[in-house]
């Protein structure tokens, strides 16, 4: 099923875009480094600056792209008041293993908030905070 939106077909400017990504504002950029990098695997593809304390970091796991940029360089670089941890949206990541996942999730400190309940469509998920408090949701399917 295709998705349908306002206006017509001119107002459209898809075609002009080649890929795109997730950015977290966080409190703590080596904290979310930690979670991110260390813990769920992503690994690190840009930084800066390249020396010391980096204010933005893009990190990719299997073809997703997620940024963690600074709530200091939101303020400076777009103007945005950034308050990490609101609950405006969740980033999903898949797996073969909820629970495994779950269980070494919680073993290396990260807040829980649902454990793994079975959902809709034959999904397993879980639900759990990064170190700034963003929603993140495992999923896996059930067999």
């Amino acid at each position: 099923m295709q998705r349908e939106f306002p206006g017509n077909a001119k107002d459209m400017v898809a075609g002009m875009f080649a890929t795109g990504f997730v950015n977290l504002y966080t409190g703590d950029i080596e904290a979310g480094l930690h979670f991110y990098r260390n813990i769920l695997g992503f690994e690190e593809t840009f930084r800066t600056p390249t020396e010391g304390t980096p204010e933005h970091v893009e990190l990719a796991l299997n073809g997703f792209a997620l940024g963690l940029g600074t709530v200091e360089a939101a303020k400076r670089v777009h103007g945005v008041s950034a308050a990490p941890g609101s609950p405006a949206m969740a980033l999903v990541v898949w797996t073969d293993d909820v629970d495994e996942a779950f269980e070494q999730l919680v073993s290396a400190g990260t807040p829980v908030v649902q454990p793994p309940h079975n959902t809709g469509n034959h999904n397993r998920d879980a639900l759990l905070r990064d170190p700034d408090r963003n929603l993140v949701e495992f999923v896996s399917k059930l067999t």
